[in-house]
């Protein structure tokens, strides 16, 4: 039993391992890379079959099924500009060495004034990814994304 609420800084644990970046740059490379040729099939590539993917406008897509048809109908309805979004890791963790959880932000290179749903690269993002490490190849488990707006949070 707890006898007040404020957990001591000493009773605090760090769940996160000392581990290079290496496999969540390396999935991001590959997404960026899907981006930039507009191949929907090579963005989901790693997603796994019971992937939960949470979408800007709070819509979850429920499995590979789901989320591969919004995306390959997103994907074919613009034409694909090489740079146009930029993927950056901005943290990785790896509370088990076969988990990573990290923020991947996507940056707009022609950013527009609201977001638009349904118009990949429209507006910048920050995506938290959950990447689980099966066989030997990492998996994206979970993603949820949310507009950057930082500017609403910092200056306040």
């Amino acid at each position: 039993m707890v006898k007040d609420d404020v957990v001591q800084e000493s009773q605090r644990p760090t769940l996160s391992l000392d581990r290079e970046s290496d496999s969540v740059d390396a999935f991001v490379k590959e997404l960026q890379s899907a981006i930039d040729a507009g191949n929907a099939s090579h963005f989901n590539r790693h997603f796994a079959q019971d992937v939960l993917w949470g979408s800007p406008f709070g819509a979850v897509a429920v499995g590979f099924d789901q989320i591969h048809a919004i995306h390959s109908r997103m994907f074919a309805s613009v034409v694909p500009v090489k740079g146009a979004a930029r993927y950056v890791v901005e943290h990785a963790r790896f509370p088990t060495d076969d988990v990573a959880v990290a923020y991947v932000r996507r940056l707009s290179m022609q950013p527009s004034e609201r977001p638009s749903p349904g118009r990949p690269g429209a507006f910048d993002e920050l995506a938290l990814l959950v990447l689980v490490r099966r066989d030997g190849e990492w998996w994206l488990a979970a993603a949820q994304h949310v507009p950057d707006r930082r500017d609403v949070y910092v200056n306040q």
